[in-house]
C-alpha cells in the first residue's frame, strides 16, 4: 500500500521575488525553476513553491505556528550567508551535543531553522 509523502510546501508572499531571492541566496537549493506563476526551489526531494497572494499581509503575524527546517551540511556557512543578508535571529547558532541549530526569520517573518546534525545524532534517529 502506498503512503502519503510530504513533497512540497507553498510559501505565499506579497513580494515573492524578494522572498525567492532570499531563499536562493541563503540556502542554495539544488534546483531553481519556474512552473507557471510559481517559483520552485528544490531542496533534496522537497520542493518549496513561492507565489504571491492578495489575501495575506506583508509579515507573518504568528511565525511560531510553522517552522521550516533545513538540514544543511555546514551551518556556520549558512549563518554567514544569512548574516550577509541582514537576517534577524530568533535563536542564534547553538551547539546541542555536537549538532548545530539556529533559527532565523525570512523577509516575510517566517521562522527558518537550520540544522547540522552530528553523525551521532543521525545514527540515533
Amino acid at each position: 500500500m502506498r503512503r502519503s509523502v510530504l513533497g512540497s510546501m507553498l510559501l505565499a508572499s506579497t513580494d515573492p521575488k524578494r522572498l525567492r531571492t532570499w531563499y536562493v541566496t541563503a540556502l542554495e537549493p539544488a534546483e531553481e525553476t519556474d512552473v507557471e506563476s510559481y517559483g520552485v526551489l528544490r531542496f533534496g526531494d522537497f520542493h518549496l513553491f513561492i507565489d504571491t497572494r492578495t489575501d495575506i499581509g506583508d509579515k507573518n503575524p504568528e511565525p511560531g505556528r510553522m517552522v521550516v527546517n533545513f538540514e544543511v551540511p555546514d551551518a556556520r556557512a549558512v549563518v554567514a550567508r544569512m548574516n550577509d543578508l541582514g537576517v534577524t535571529w530568533v535563536a542564534e547558532l547553538e551547539d546541542r551535543d555536537g549538532s548545530l541549530f539556529a533559527t532565523a526569520m525570512d523577509p516575510d517573518g517566517n521562522y527558518v531553522q537550520i540544522i547540522e546534525l552530528s553523525e551521532a545524532h543521525r545514527a540515533g534517529m
